[in-house]
């Protein structure tokens, strides 16, 4: 495959229209307002009816940092068990020590858990401290992808790093480019070296709420709560279409 568009998704509505626009793939989550987390089973298993084309399920048992206690660790490695038995192409997961490093005694049991899972490595890797050393680990632990904005907030900004890390890797693992991305700036990306794309292609529509009670928020202060975001078909196939012409 020249290139690989992977949409992110929290919900069956734009898990399809990722799909109808010509998505190669699917990072399933939730809450993608607050960066993604860990979907319900009933969820996956919706998405996985419903779809035609890899499901990959990002796991993550809360909201910040990548050190996780010994509880979330417990929940991750069941979830990463129970998306197995449910079918999922893969999982995208993560750990960091408090020292910022790889969490490899943790990942190492993920893999296990995994077994034969297509395993991607999530955006932990970009708040590790050393990203070579944390390749070159990821890599001997067994992941075939890693996620990431070069460590940046955005992609675009983290073309240097991005295009050393393809370097680096050569051809021994995917590096997926994710943070900011959108058909504008896939072109700057892809002269780089960078194959592998990830973005959610969001579009916001109303509620369909004709009632609105205002002034009690449910418990995000900063968001418009009668406003969704859905993937758009158009963005996903307009993206499609760029890389074909690459």
């Amino acid at each position: 495959m020249k290139h690989l568009l992977e949409i992110c998704v929290d919900s069956v509505e734009s898990a399809l229209e990722a799909q109808a626009g010509g998505a190669q793939r699917l990072e399933l989550c939730a809450n993608l307002i607050i960066g993604g987390t860990s979907p319900t089973m009933p969820m996956i298993h919706q998405v996985l009816q419903q779809v035609n084309i890899p499901v990959n399920v990002l796991l993550r048992p809360r909201f910040g940092d990548f050190c996780f206690t010994s509880y979330e660790k417990t929940i991750l490695l069941e979830e990463i068990a129970q998306c197995r038995q449910l079918g999922a192409h893969g999982v995208v997961i993560g750990a960091l020590t408090p020292q910022g490093d790889l969490d490899e005694d943790f990942l190492s049991k993920c893999m296990e858990q995994a077994n034969g899972m297509y395993v991607t490595l999530h955006r932990a890797f970009d708040l590790c401290r050393e990203p070579f050393e944390a390749l070159e680990k990821v890599i001997a632990l067994g992941f075939d992808c890693i996620l990431t904005s070069g460590q940046q907030a955005t992609a675009l900004l983290g073309i240097p790093l991005l295009e050393q890390l393809v370097q680096r890797a050569d051809g021994r693992i995917d590096i997926l480019a994710g943070s900011g991305v959108s058909p504008e700036n896939i072109p700057a990306l892809a002269q780089k070296g960078i194959r592998c794309f990830h973005f959610s292609a969001k579009k916001t529509c109303e509620s369909p709420m004709i009632f609105r009670k205002e002034g009690v928020p449910m418990g995000l202060p900063v968001a418009d709560e009668y406003l969704r975001q859905y993937t758009s078909k158009d963005l996903v196939q307009a993206a499609q279409k760029l890389l074909e012409s690459l």
